[in-house]
């Protein structure tokens, strides 16, 4: 594709910041050009910012002029940026996120009381540890507001993190971790316990070969993910075929009414099954002649950007509150199953 726009290579790059775009580039024109990406048409991102559609269309040829590239191209289902729009929304993106945390940490200062922590975790983060962490936390600190958005970590794909939609993520992450632009803080290694419900037959067993589970129902979780990839790797360790997964979700409560009222098994967390047995004894981890290696509890962050004073007080709480959960008996290892000694 042609851009009929000339590149300069000046000698100077100071120089063309000043001259060529930064007395031209807004940060008014860079918020019209996100929301435009972001609801792939300018009659809609228009009407989002209550403005005449001409003026996203000067806005947007004003950008384009100032960094010589075409920003967006006209497609069938909207309009979408370019490779160069994409670089620029990219940065864009983080130019108005340091901005919200720069006028955060400003408010901090003046009132340490206050401010805002943007999390994102998995359903089963959100149902185990965290509200533990949001407790203690909402106790220190009453006037401050935590917001919680549902974003998988055990898929690898941290695009909320990415985006910068939320200031840090807790979850399950695969060892090594190596994400780019990322780092994981661990909190704790977390056991993994293969369960059933206390009314199955499993449950009354006191000894379980792993081979004898590879035809029963299981609820798994969508392939390649840590917790299907640890069920498969462990049935191929002994040569076994992995087990077809009857229920896939990653439902934290289809799952609990599943195993609670039928006959199926699941690999969780311990701490799932702790939050499980809370009020009453619904699951069993099941005696297998198996140890699944623990799985990592971690605090994923952006590399080479300081979390908000908020986040840090969070991260500090979230950091106590795993030292206590890891003393709960779930997380204990489970003593390996043992036949029973036969009378000579």
């Amino acid at each position: 594709m042609h851009y009929p726009y000339n590149f300069m290579v000046m000698s100077n790059p100071l120089g063309n910041w000043e001259a060529r775009i930064g007395r031209r580039l807004t940060l008014r024109d860079l918020h019209i050009l996100l929301a435009v990406v972001q609801w792939g048409s300018m009659a809609k991102a228009a009407a989002h910012l209550s403005v005449s559609q001409p003026a996203i269309s000067k806005a947007i040829a004003d950008l384009e002029r100032a960094v010589g590239a075409r920003l967006l191209d006209r497609s069938p289902g909207g309009i979408e940026p370019t490779a160069f729009g994409r670089a620029l929304v990219k940065r864009g993106l983080a130019v108005f996120d340091e901005l919200r945390q720069g006028i955060n940490e400003i408010e901090f200062l003046a009132d340490p009381t206050t401010g805002e922590v943007r999390i994102g975790c998995p359903e089963s983060i959100a149902a185990g540890l965290l509200p533990a962490v949001v407790e203690q936390f909402t106790r220190q600190f009453p006037r401050m507001v935590l917001k919680v958005a549902q974003a998988q970590t055990v898929t690898l794909e941290f695009r909320e993190l990415r985006e910068r939609n939320v200031d840090l993520m807790i979850g399950r992450v695969a060892r090594p971790f190596v994400e780019e632009g990322l780092s994981a803080e661990i909190l704790f290694e977390e056991p993994l316990r293969i369960v059933a419900g206390v009314q199955s037959r499993w449950a009354k067993r006191r000894k379980i070969e792993l081979a004898e589970l590879a035809n029963e129902r299981w609820i798994l979780t969508p392939p390649n993910e840590v917790l299907s990839s640890t069920v498969a790797a462990a049935f191929h360790a002994q040569g076994l075929e992995t087990p077809r997964a009857t229920i896939v979700s990653f439902s934290f409560h289809l799952r609990l009414h599943l195993l609670t009222n039928t006959d199926f098994i699941s690999l969780i967390p311990a701490s799932m099954l702790r939050l499980f047995n809370a009020r009453e004894s619904v699951l069993k981890a099941l005696p297998v002649d198996m140890e699944f290696a623990p799985l990592p509890v971690a605090i994923i962050t952006r590399k080479n950007q300081l979390p908000s004073p908020e986040a840090r007080l969070f991260i500090d709480c979230a950091r106590q509150m795993a030292e206590t959960i890891i003393k709960a008996p779930e997380f204990k290892t489970a003593a390996p199953a043992r036949r029973r000694s036969r009378r000579t």
